[in-house]
């Protein structure tokens, strides 16, 4: 394995996104069942960007109710590859990781001096996770999640939220192939009485006179 590829997870929450879309199979794992596993293939997607071709495979989601059984609340586990193939990029320097008094701050490229790859998903209760709604939330600063616990990320999410939580993020410091995998990762949504969706969030930011920022979305699926 290159030193330019990750397999691995750090637990946190931040944002982006911009994207892809294509139909969706969904079965059961367990049919006949009340409270069966609902497995969900996902499209692959591609977004070409300024130096930088961002791509996202293998992209799987398992839903399931959750234990607490309070009809509030249910449970996904998501997969996936995300890669960036970088070809211009300066050299970048990490940190500081800038933010308010007190926070960890947001650990982008904007604000720590390095290029950077991160994925996640963006979770919604009882609001469609359409490209144009996402752009209406981003420009309104949608609220982030907190930092997550050994592999599960939990959300109180009460109806009309969306939150943005970060699986991964790797910074790029020369240009060069940077992937970011993740597999079954448990995120935990309390609070949501009504119906729940998400779709996954991709993004390249490179650094310098010339800033971009290149993002990939994922198809939304529905969480219950």
């Amino acid at each position: 394995m290159s030193e330019n590829r990750i397999n691995g997870l750090r637990r946190g929450a931040r944002v982006a996104g911009v994207g892809a879309a294509a139909a969706v199979a969904m079965g059961l794992l367990s049919t006949g069942a009340a409270n069966a596993d609902t497995f969900v293939p996902l499209p692959d997607g591609q977004k070409l960007g300024p130096g930088v071709t961002l791509t996202r495979t293998a992209e799987t989601a398992i839903v399931s109710p959750s234990l607490a059984a309070n009809g509030a609340g249910r449970v996904v586990w998501v997969s996936g590859t995300t890669t960036a193939d970088v070809t211009v990029t300066p050299e970048g320097e990490v940190g500081p990781f800038n933010g308010p008094a007190g926070d960890p701050g947001s650990n982008n490229s904007s604000t720590h001096g390095a290029s950077q790859v991160n994925t996640g998903y963006i979770v919604g209760c009882q609001v469609s996770i359409a490209d144009d709604a996402i752009s209406a939330g981003l420009s309104g600063g949608l609220t982030l999640t907190d930092g997550a616990i050994g592999g599960s990320i939990g959300l109180n999410l009460g109806p009309g939220e969306v939150k943005f939580v970060q699986i991964e993020a790797k910074d790029i410091l020369k240009p060069g192939v940077y992937s970011v995998e993740y597999q079954d990762v448990e995120i935990e949504i309390q609070g949501c009485a009504g119906y729940a969706q998400a779709r996954a969030y991709s993004v390249v930011e490179i650094i310098g006179d010339n800033y971009s920022k290149t993002s990939l979305y994922g198809l939304p699926f529905s969480i219950g």
